[in-house]
């Protein structure tokens, strides 16, 4: 009867000698400098799809307000936070694009991260 360990070379050190052949994922794993730039700039992304939302939620508490004052100035205020946020994002991204064009370095906005190497 063969078992498991009978097949499996012995290298003479007590350690098997297993082979095994490359494995074909079908995609190639990103380096962590393509992940970054994807993360930040799905930030942006998610700021401004927060701020839209927050923004809606204004209109709508304005427009479900009935003329009450206090739900009014709620509503106004939602509406000029989210405001502010959105102008925020853009000056932000117009910013950090000017940087990265006039420095030429990649911040993750405009132009991918790239990480300095010492061997290549």
């Amino acid at each position: 009867m063969l078992s498991l360990f009978s097949l499996i070379a012995n290298t003479g050190d007590g350690l098997p000698n297993v082979t095994y052949s490359q494995v074909n994922l079908g995609f190639a794993i990103p380096s962590f400098d393509l992940v970054l730039t994807f993360i930040i700039r799905l930030f942006f992304v998610v700021a401004g799809l927060i701020a839209l939302i927050y923004l809606l939620l204004g209109a709508l508490g304005w427009i479900t307000s009935g003329g009450n004052k206090e739900s009014v100035d709620k509503a106004r205020e939602k509406i000029q936070a989210a405001l502010v946020g959105i102008i925020l994002i853009f000056v932000v991204l117009a910013i950090v694009g000017v940087v990265e064009n006039m420095l030429g370095i990649g911040l993750g906005i405009t132009k991918n991260i790239v990480f300095p190497q010492l061997i290549k």
